[in-house]
């Protein structure tokens, strides 16, 4: 399993600001390794996060997307104390969930 991302979730205003970084090799599969053999696409395909039950951001990502990337978007309807919940699924079945409490 992939190590545990990175989040913060801050609340200003009536404004959350999450933050979040993701270990992840996000290979596109058109890479070689020092033999000249492709490596095999490995990378995230969707990014999900949610706040109180309610999905507040929803992402399909591509190969393009760097390597251990990050991400950080704003959303309204949370309070301190409420938890942001991320979950990204990728391209070989593999899965990661983590948590924040919103500061």
């Amino acid at each position: 399993m992939a190590d545990p991302m990175r989040i913060r979730a801050r609340l200003t205003g009536d404004t959350v600001e999450v933050k979040v970084l993701m270990a992840h090799p996000m290979e596109t599969g058109l890479r070689k390794d020092s033999s000249g053999k492709l490596i095999p696409a490995h990378y995230i395909e969707t990014v999900n996060a949610t706040c109180k039950g309610k999905d507040v951001l929803t992402a399909d990502w591509g190969p393009a997307v760097s390597k251990n990337p990050f991400l950080a978007f704003r959303f309204k309807g949370a309070a301190k104390g409420d938890k942001v919940t991320i979950t990204w699924k990728d391209t070989a079945g593999e899965s990661r969930t983590d948590d924040a409490v919103v500061s």
